[in-house]
């Protein structure tokens, strides 16, 4: 009796088409809103398989697309899709064209394929446009290009791209009226002999160039970030100044609103040439051409972009991948979808015999065209990396999507407790095991499927009703409420400060940026202006304040610190 009783819930359980949440008659099928805009919807289809998926108004001016980057650096970081979310929880933003917004993360989801054999560790195989800041560009691989969010709401799916050599520039306006310029090879990859490379906060802390013998690095603070725009667009309010040329010095740090010009060998002497000085101006312009075989879109002004395998929807044509073995195999799916009012979010459980068995590429861009009523659609990695956060909490079965289920039942996810991105207050460094699990794996350990499935390369914590298991991902794209900038009175510029306690000096308003210094209690200083109006600006639940400090031996230390650990000081500088 009892296993036919077993055996008839699962048989309800796994009933056609019968949704999870708003199931009751005359209900709203989406439920309650999860935040401003977002609303979020659970299905339980035949086969059977679970579908977890988030809607987001195009029209809702609060609400926007942003991308996320594993522990907040392109040059090799690997985090949970939980620990993304709260890291970029309550950060800056420059939605609006101005720094000074902050994000509320409502949904958040992984992102595109990463590590080895294309990149290394930890490292996405393809583009990101991150808070305006294109920070990886695209490449051919998988699609060459993804679904792509603008300044002004627009967004599209690209695909074949090209980066026209003459349309990556740096401008430099001289003492005596004249501009000359630069071309540059690549943004945030490892710099070559030769070589003049663009570096942007979201590479990580610094350049990580080694030696200094025939290198120079332009450190430049920009009044917005490094978009993707031509000539013609670029203002003379939005220039940026040389701060810093570093002869053979070697790398450089990177603050939030700055970018480093590193050139080696032939480009170094290039650049000696032209004269450039501290105090310069700057300008910087970049240029995505599509292939001529696709369709033309408009990448300026990207805000949010990462890269995206089988664009499976096409104007509500479902593409043909019947060729692509590995688009035919039922796993588990991450999906980005849209049409004209909303933009979905799609994850797809697998690898679960009793639960859900996963869709194949064609099965999801049927579900996408005919259940959501999407008109495009493009996937993210899939397999292990599949997971959806709303409101930090996972809402699909990760464990049974890496290890595979068989013959058990659902056990619910939930993100623990002890999962967090930032200490209680901000005098110590962030400590990895709070953003990666108690035992977080080395990057050299991190990769994106196809590769063997193995602990190390997933974060487990348990919790009180079950297990979590997260697999490490590069990046991903968040659904975010648009928070409206919160500007402190308590200092104005050159006020003498002192340090009340022990505290981290960071690179940006946020602990969401690294740590330049750490400095001793009663350290005094002054408040600093050049901060792009942002002094006393509220971000991850702090006020911030750009500061000059006295550090040990003479040598000034400059970042951000947080307002409780800062008084004014009887001390002038």
């Amino acid at each position: 009796m009892k296993i036919l009783s077993f055996l008839i819930l699962i048989a309800l359980l796994m009933a056609v088409g019968t949704p999870l949440v708003g199931a009751e008659e005359g209900a709203d099928p989406w439920g309650d809103p999860v935040a401003t805009g977002i609303e979020y919807r659970e299905y339980s289809l035949p086969d059977p398989v679970n579908v977890f998926v988030t809607r987001m108004e195009r029209s809702n001016q609060q609400v926007i697309l942003e991308s996320s980057i594993g522990q907040g650096r392109l040059s090799g970081g690997g985090e949970t899709v939980s620990g993304m979310a709260q890291r970029y929880e309550g950060a800056l933003n420059y939605w609006g064209q101005s720094w000074g917004n902050t994000n509320k993360v409502a949904v958040a989801i992984n992102g595109f394929y990463f590590g080895p054999p294309f990149e290394p560790a930890g490292v996405p195989w393809s583009g990101q446009v991150h808070s305006g800041w294109y920070s990886k560009r695209f490449t051919e691989l998988q699609s060459g290009s993804g679904l792509a969010w603008n300044l002004d709401r627009s967004l599209f799916i690209g695909e074949c791209v090209s980066h026209p050599s003459d349309k990556q520039q740096v401008y430099y306006y001289l003492s005596d009226s004249s501009v000359v310029s630069q071309t540059f090879g690549g943004i945030n990859v490892s710099r070559d002999d030769n070589e003049f490379i663009l570096y942007t906060p979201q590479y990580g802390t610094d350049t990580g160039t080694t030696g200094s013998k025939d290198s120079i690095e332009v450190l430049v603070q920009l009044k917005r970030p490094s978009l993707i725009i031509p000539f013609s667009a670029m203002r003379d309010g939005e220039k940026g100044e040389v701060i810093e040329i570093r002869d053979k010095k070697g790398s450089t740090m990177i603050p939030f609103d700055h970018v480093v010009l590193s050139m080696h060998g032939t480009k170094r002497d290039e650049f000696l040439a032209l004269g450039v000085q501290e105090g310069d101006q700057v300008g910087i312009t970049q240029k995505i051409k599509d292939c001529n075989s696709y369709p033309t879109n408009n990448w300026d002004y990207s805000y949010a972009s990462i890269g995206g395998a089988f664009y499976f929807l096409k104007n509500g044509v479902i593409q043909d991948f019947s060729s692509d073995p590995q688009a035919n195999v039922r796993d588990p799916r991450t999906a980005i979808a849209y049409n004209n009012d909303y933009v979905f979010f799609i994850v797809v459980d697998g690898r679960d015999q009793l639960n859900s068995i996963g869709m194949t590429i064609p099965q999801l861009a049927k579900f996408a065209r005919d259940e959501l009523e999407a008109t495009y659609g493009i996937a993210q990695d899939g397999g292990g990396s599949s997971t959806m956060v709303v409101n930090g909490e996972v809402k699909n079965n990760t464990y049974c999507n890496i290890v595979i289920c068989k013959n058990r039942m659902f056990l619910p996810i939930v993100v623990n407790s002890g999962d967090k991105s930032q200490s209680g207050a901000d005098n110590q460094p962030l400590n990895p095991a709070d953003l990666m699990g108690s035992n977080p794996p080395q990057p050299e350990q991190l990769s994106g499927d196809g590769l063997p499935l193995t602990e190390e390369y997933y974060t487990f914590a348990p919790d009180t009703t079950g297990e979590i298991l997260q697999r490490l991902v590069a990046n991903g794209m968040m659904m975010v409420v648009v928070q409206p900038e919160d500007i402190s009175p308590v200092f104005t510029q050159d006020d003498p400060i002192k340090t009340l306690t022990r505290v981290n000096v960071r690179l940006g308003p946020g602990t969401n940026y690294g740590i330049v210094n750490t400095v001793d209690a009663d350290t005094t200083g002054k408040i600093l202006g050049k901060d792009n109006g942002l002094n006393g600006v509220w971000a991850k639940g702090y006020y911030w304040w750009r500061v000059l400090l006295d550090g040990p031996g003479g040598v000034d230390i400059v970042g951000w610190m947080i307002e409780p650990a800062l008084t004014l000081s009887t001390n002038l500088r």
